[in-house]
């Protein structure tokens, strides 16, 4: 009975600490990606990731690197825990009599994870997105001024380099979203992220549990960690390069979407459609691409990481621990 107990909250510590261990390694390459994918063809800032990352330092140092980080590391407990919670709990609601459950049947599990897991989702990256964005806003701003400066000189006399705006903070911007689009606001790009989310769980869940089955000796209850930990990387890599077709484009069509703030000359978009159509008239199909690569490289480590923590069961024995202090 005392498993049975402790298992929920278990399952969401784990699914807690998972999210805030992967997020921590993995967070330069994400804010790169969504860098890489917001930048329009009018004025392109970064050439690669590489050079996002290294103009990132140069111009923001090296916490640069991590703005929006707050957001997701506060965020990502409730998110992951929710993901792997809610897988758990909809293979428990689907199985009969604890027999192995069909493909079917644990795809549809996944389906329920990735639904669930977008009410956190979407908000977090809503915000996430503008304060990564917020440094090649301004490293644009920057470049169009020394052009400008160049264009002028003659007898003009030299302008004075205007201040940089201040940055906006995630409790300015859901104070400012809430008062101004209400709750919505918040979940702006919702579809998009529904899209994204829900292919990619179906198809990683089901293939991580039989990766992680496969490399469970016969005796253990549990797979050692590392082959958790390879299931996790391999699922997550298969499951980006299945969806890819429709994942990648998906991907800069929510980032687009979600961004509120534009540079000199980009577009605004009004919806899903609008957005892909005007990104395929202007930065033909290859804009659909943009990060993707970024995002393969965080999605390996990503899950990786999250399942060993997730299957280590550390929440379990620290739990264990509180109930039993003389153990």
């Amino acid at each position: 009975m005392a498993d049975k107990q402790i298992s929920l909250p278990a399952k969401l510590i784990n699914g807690g600490i998972a999210g805030l261990i992967g997020v921590t390694c993995v967070f330069p390459i994400d804010l790169a990606k969504t860098r890489l994918q917001n930048q329009q063809n009018g004025q392109r800032v970064y050439t690669s990731m590489s050079d996002c990352l290294i103009k990132t330092v140069r111009s923001e140092g090296y916490f640069g690197m991590y703005r929006g980080a707050a957001v997701n590391l506060t965020l990502v407990t409730p998110e992951k825990a929710i993901k792997l919670a809610a897988n758990d709990f909809f293979r428990h609601q689907l199985s009969k009599d604890g027999q192995k459950l069909t493909l079917l049947k644990e795809m549809l599990a996944g389906c329920g994870a990735g639904t669930c897991q977008v009410i956190v989702t979407t908000p977090m990256e809503m915000l996430k997105i503008q304060l990564q964005d917020a440094g090649r806003i301004a490293a644009q701003r920057k470049i169009l001024a020394a052009q400008g400066q160049l264009s002028a000189q003659g007898g003009a006399q030299p302008s004075v380099e205007a201040p940089a705006a201040p940055r906006p903070t995630a409790t300015q911007l859901t104070r400012d979203l809430l008062r101004s689009r209400g709750i919505a606001g918040l979940y702006k790009g919702l579809g998009a992220t529904l899209l994204r989310d829900v292919p990619f769980s179906v198809v990683y869940f089901p293939l991580f549990a039989n990766l992680n089955q496969l490399g469970r000796p016969a005796s253990e209850e549990k797979s050692p960690f590392y082959v958790s930990f390879l299931a996790g990387c391999v699922a997550g890599s298969a499951a980006a390069v299945a969806v890819n077709p429709c994942d990648a484009p998906l991907a800069v069509v929510k980032t687009r979407l979600q961004s509120l703030q534009r540079g000199v000359n980009e577009d605004t978009y009004s919806g899903i459609l609008d957005c892909a159509r005007k990104i395929l008239r202007h930065e033909g199909p290859s804009a659909f691409l943009k990060g993707a690569y970024c995002r393969a490289l965080v999605i390996a480590p990503l899950f990786g990481i999250a399942q060993v923590v997730y299957f280590l069961g550390i929440a379990e024995s620290l739990l264990g621990l509180l109930q039993d202090p003389q153990a």
